[in-house]
């Protein structure tokens, strides 16, 4: 019995010591109502960086990852790939939809997808990073020709 009341009393004891303690939360004081500040506009988030692309690594991923479909020149391939070096729509896209289009890619059955070819996404490579995306945009944008 007397064992029951020693032990009791040693976990009624620990857990008031860890209820007084409070942990490591640390409080924040609000400053003396003299000294607040009037509120401000939220701070805007701040737009993510554009990634900026290296076209010579481009070019290099082109010629593994694009070349099947759009030539070793990016001029396409019949009934493959679109010429690169002359598309309207190259030209009207931003690099950020041109990195966005190339990560999803093109599948055969879209209205808009003229070649009837389906476009992988990211070449067929899932392992691709973004940045390697954004060197392959940097490289078609050095091989586009403006009308």
């Amino acid at each position: 019995m007397f064992k029951r009341v020693v032990l009791f009393t040693l976990v009624i004891l620990s857990l008031t010591l860890l209820a007084a303690c409070g942990g490591d939360e640390k409080k924040e004081e609000a400053p003396p109502p003299q000294q607040q500040e009037q509120p401000t506009a939220a701070p805007q988030a701040a737009a993510p960086a554009a990634i900026v692309g290296d076209a010579a690594n481009g070019g290099k991923i082109f010629s593994t990852a694009c070349v099947a479909c759009h030539g070793p020149e990016g001029k396409g391939v019949q009934g493959l790939g679109k010429d690169l070096t002359t598309s309207e729509w190259v030209a009207q896209q931003t690099d950020e939809q041109l990195i966005e289009f190339i990560k999803k890619g093109r599948d055969a059955g879209d209205p808009l997808n003229t070649t009837g070819v389906a476009m992988p996404p990211k070449g067929g490579n899932p392992a691709m990073s973004d940045q390697e995306v954004a060197d392959i945009v940097a490289f078609v944008r050095s091989i586009h020709q403006q009308p």
